[in-house]
């Protein structure tokens, strides 16, 4: 056994019960790899009988846990990159933090395996269609807005992801977004925003989104920095790039529309990323 100190020796009895619960309830999919060193692992997957995703989750138990110390983990799955890691991350160090002084193990293996759950189906949810509005260009720093329709926060991520895998598109000094869907069953809006080191410009974004009264969208505003500070400038180019794109797309009317009565918005062809 590992060398432990007198004043661990309840944190070991506990990680021994902790451990022998859930060999038994996983059987098979947990492993010990160095007992002495207090190293475990568990194969995780979203669904037993035909699993889709698979991630490991490898544990290392320090001598003062429960008590006073989080586990050591490591999430192995190739597929598992970029903000998805960074979320499954932060929901189970949210989870240490919400039951800290307790065992965790076995709330961290069901929160990975309901994350994977919630991938493979959003693999199974068609990719939304991404429309790219035009460009606008101020003392070096251009910003281009990008829009799709979206009713869950699943398609947001689906979204996001594809936009970032275009290299031009993660490479923008800031991509700000924001979004706004309308839940039918509680006759309320599920919204949210970011700014992406542009401080307070995902909310002014959002807020655009609002007082335009659109809903069912997602609008990501990304801007490549010239090198010359705008000031208020940027905000204004924020949200006149994201008001195009949703005029463009017909979500809104434009200034001139607006101003005539029963005044119908135009679509125009959406632009491509090269």
């Amino acid at each position: 056994m590992a060398n432990i100190n007198v004043e661990n020796a309840e944190d070991l009895q506990s990680q021994i019960e902790e451990v022998e619960a859930l060999s038994s309830i996983y059987g098979d999919e947990w492993c010990v790899i160095d007992e002495a060193a207090r190293i475990f692992c568990i194969k995780i997957t979203d669904d037993i009988d035909h699993p889709k995703l698979k991630a490991c989750l490898q544990i290392i138990l320090p001598p003062d846990y429960p008590s006073t110390a989080p586990p050591v983990y490591q999430i192995n799955a190739a597929w598992l990159r970029g903000l998805d890691r960074m979320a499954l991350s932060n929901s189970l160090e949210e989870l240490y933090v919400e039951n800290a002084g307790e065992s965790i193990l076995y709330l961290w293996v069901e929160k990975v395996r309901e994350f994977l759950l919630e991938k493979a189906r959003c693999k199974d949810i068609k990719l939304p269609s991404i429309k790219h509005g035009g460009t606008i260009t101020d003392r070096r720093s251009t910003f281009q807005s990008h829009l799709a329709p979206v009713v869950t926060p699943g398609q947001v991520r689906m979204v996001l992801d594809r936009l970032y895998e275009n290299k031009k598109i993660a490479s923008a000094t800031h991509n700000i977004y924001a979004h706004r869907i309308y839940c039918e069953d509680k006759q309320s809006f599920l919204q949210d925003c970011e700014d992406d080191g542009e401080t307070a410009a995902g909310g002014r974004l959002l807020h655009l989104l609002q007082i335009l009264d659109v809903r069912n969208v997602l609008v990501v505003v990304s801007r490549w920095y010239g090198g010359i500070q705008l000031g208020p400038d940027r905000f204004k180019h924020v949200n006149n790039s994201a008001r195009n794109v949703l005029v463009q797309e017909g979500y809104t009317f434009s200034l001139d529309e607006a101003s005539k009565a029963g005044g119908k918005s135009k679509k125009s062809k959406s632009k491509k990323i090269k």
